[in-house]
């Protein structure tokens, strides 16, 4: 490939990422006026009140942000493994269909006509700007879904018998399950929620949106945690010279993803009426499945880290620890993100247990552990690899690297705290999606408000260090452009078994895990559908 043909391809992959960063930088500085309103600290004017804030909020970090992000870290990764001549026309309409629809939906939240929350079911009616844009970016990441597979099939017929690369078939793999995870709300889109909003149907199924969505809600973590992975094993081990575990089972890692993923949804459904007992404890079991492929992940990274420890000479846990390149930023990023994914992890198997989620379902709890899933292992890793992919996207160096590296550790303290404190309260009873937590002065509410100011105080922390991450990036787009530095990813240990050929057949997986979601949703949705269906005219609470 020549250089210009990578300029082009740089431009593309870099017009993702800046809308993923605006996005976490405008979301963070939404979060942080949430965390003061509910601490008292301040009064949000009625012209931007706060589930206006709290809807943006949500929809901009945990939509916006990493789906723009994964789908430029998927394109780049896939281009520069498969080098060719191509065209680029796919990859650009995938993007501004993205960016049509966020600006849709962003209008929308702004102008006060959707503050549904990111969890956008009914009863709670938005406008139909909100719903089709928000229908938009999902179709433009079944467009990249589509470049993605376009390149691997030319990789098949060109070259036969060469292995699928192994961060393309993890990309690939990553939007097969996403692709199948967005049917879902494609569905809820548009045969309920459009519908509805634009007054074509004047009631809808609160039970089946519900559903629907959720259907695709918890498979959302999961694509974001594959973007996370996406780095964890083909980039974080360069920075200590060392290599992936295994090739084999990174593509199972993936594989077990793409099946388990989807017939979880339920576990978010457990207090919700027209469900029965046995699908919900269906999806308690499948949940607790997912777990393997994390803890197969923990085992493989821990793993390269040791053995590039043994092979330069260093043994013992914490000398190991010590050895690792905490000083560079690009690591130091995941490897926070990595600490903070073992309590998310834990938090998520109390959320998994029925009788522990009638407990927390509806309190900070649930709000501590999607920070401490989405805000720390995803953001700080998508972060922290930006000082890594950006200057080499731009052809410069990175700017203020010890600045950088502040800039990691002040988000792994904020969130640290924050998540922390918001778990803390959530045990205490408060509750989530609420403006105002003290009650006018309740005893009972006072119990609680301590950690709501905690909450308060990681927020400050985290809007701090993402300024830190806003002027690392203007200062690196100033420095002077230099000879470019290859874009290159890890290879797998030499003594590792070479990978089954069934484990490239990502087509045949995908049918596997479109069975499973039948098995898990078909009879659920068929009993919803043999009720009495209790259709909600829509709600404006706000």
């Amino acid at each position: 490939m020549n250089e210009q043909s990578e300029a082009r391809e740089n431009r593309l992959v870099l017009a993702h990422l800046f809308l993923a960063m605006a996005a976490l930088t405008v979301g963070a500085a939404l979060g942080l006026l949430q965390a003061l309103s509910r601490a008292g600290w301040m009064s949000l004017p009625r012209w931007f009140d706060y589930y206006r804030i709290l809807t943006a909020h949500g929809v901009l970090n945990a939509l916006v942000f990493t789906t723009f992000f994964i789908c430029g870290l998927a394109t780049l990764m896939t281009y520069r493994a498969i080098p060719r001549s191509r065209s680029l026309v796919v990859g650009w309409l995938a993007f501004w269909v993205m960016l049509l629809g966020t600006v849709m939906a962003a209008h929308a939240i702004l102008s006060g006509k959707a503050s549904v929350l990111y969890t956008f079911y009914a009863p709670l009616k938005a406008s139909p700007l909100f719903y089709i844009g928000t229908t938009l970016l999902v179709v433009g990441t079944w467009i990249v879904l589509a470049d993605l597979a376009g390149n691997a099939l030319w990789l098949s017929r060109n070259r036969p018998g060469e292995r699928l690369p192994l961060v393309v078939h993890g990309s690939v793999t990553t939007f097969v399950m996403w692709f199948i995870a967005t049917l879902g709300v494609a569905a809820e889109m548009l045969f309920f929620l459009i519908p509805w909003s634009l007054g074509w149907t004047p009631t809808v199924n609160v039970m089946l949106t519900r559903i629907l969505f959720w259907y695709f809600g918890h498979p959302l973590v999961y694509f974001w945690i594959m973007g996370a992975y996406l780095v964890w094993y083909n980039i974080l081990p360069q920075f200590y010279h060392g290599r992936i575990f295994s090739d084999a089972l990174t593509r199972l890692v993936f594989l077990l993803l793409l099946l388990l993923s989807t017939p979880v949804g339920l576990h978010h459904e457990f207090l919700e009426p027209g469900i029965a007992a046995g699908w919900k404890w269906l999806h308690t079991m499948t949940t607790y499945g997912v777990v393997i492929p994390s803890i197969m992940t923990a085992f493989a990274v821990f793993a390269s880290f040791e053995m590039a420890a043994r092979r330069a000479g260093v043994r013992g846990l914490f000398r190991t620890i010590a050895w690792l390149p905490w000083t560079n930023p690009a690591f130091a990023g995941p490897a926070f993100g990595m600490i903070l994914f073992i309590f998310g992890g834990l938090g998520g198997v109390v959320n998994a247990s029925y009788a522990m989620d009638t407990l927390v379902h509806n309190t900070m709890w649930i709000v501590g552990h999607f920070h401490v899933t989405v805000g720390a292992p995803v953001a700080l890793t998508f972060l922290g690899i930006s000082y890594w992919m950006i200057p080499r996207l731009l052809g410069t160096t990175l700017w203020a690297p010890k600045l950088a590296l502040a800039q990691t550790w002040t988000w792994f303290v904020g969130m640290g705290i924050m998540s922390t404190a918001m778990h803390w309260a959530g045990l205490l009873g408060s509750p989530r999606r609420t403006d105002n937590v003290a009650y006018f002065g309740s005893t009972v509410a006072a119990a609680w408000m301590p950690q709501v100011h905690w909450a308060a105080i990681g927020g400050i922390i985290l809007l701090l260090s993402m300024l830190l991450f806003v002027i690392v990036m203007v200062g690196t787009l100033r420095m002077p452009r230099t000879q470019s530095q290859p874009m290159t990813f890890a290879s797998p240990e030499e003594e590792a078994m070479a990978p089954a050929p069934v484990l490239d057949h990502i087509g045949r997986w995908a049918a596997v895990a479109i069975a499973l979601a039948l098995l898990a949703y078909a009879g659920p949705i068929h009993e919803l559908l043999e009720a009495h269906a209790y259709g909600a005219a829509g709600m404006r609470t706000w």
